[in-house]
């Protein structure tokens, strides 16, 4: 690429997501779902990225690329932590860029950004899951040098197998309260 391509490339910005952002993280999360074909899955609404993103006890937090002040592409991400590393890291939830501005690197800016984020934090990993069938994420992850684990494999509970197993041993509001900060 030469210098003068270079400069008419768009400027990819970067910045931490706001409560105003909740509708554009929502449309990004249906992109996603309209990817892997799976648009009827979805339940989550603005308000729920509100409530459970921008309220008194953030579930998550998302880095926004914006491409002349347009919105691009998403990372929504939260703290985890390996009790075998002793150490914090991350979760990628979700990666999102608009089909309008790929090709401008935006995907892997954003997973860096959050990287950084993570290490300044003194995280020292970063996991995802990606779809089984979406070869093309896992083609990109891999350049990125975030490989396949063949040693784990992903479980989960939701729904109806979700709540039998929280009132196993527990009715709802039974458990120990949180911790005072």
């Amino acid at each position: 690429m030469t210098e003068a391509d270079a400069s008419s490339r768009p400027k990819v910005h970067l910045r931490p997501a706001t409560v105003a952002d909740a509708p554009y993280i929502h449309a990004a999360l249906l992109g996603i779902a309209r990817t892997v074909n799976e648009l009827d899955k979805v339940r989550c609404e603005v308000a729920d990225l509100i409530d459970y993103g921008f309220g008194p006890d953030p579930h998550f937090e998302t880095v926004i690329a914006e491409v002349d002040g347009a919105p691009a592409g998403i990372c929504l991400f939260f703290r985890s932590f390996s009790t075998w590393l002793g150490r914090p890291g991350v979760y990628i939830q979700d990666l999102y860029v608009d089909d309008r501005f790929r090709g401008l690197g935006i995907g892997a800016k954003l997973l860096r950004r959050v990287a950084a984020i993570t290490r300044d934090r003194g995280g020292v990993y970063m996991r995802l899951s990606v779809d089984t069938e979406n070869f093309i994420a896992q083609g990109f992850y891999t350049r990125l040098e975030i490989k396949f684990s063949d040693t784990e494999q992903v479980h989960a509970a939701y729904e109806d197998a979700f709540l039998n197993l929280a009132a196993a041993d527990c009715p709802p509001g039974g458990t120990l309260p949180r911790k005072p900060e």
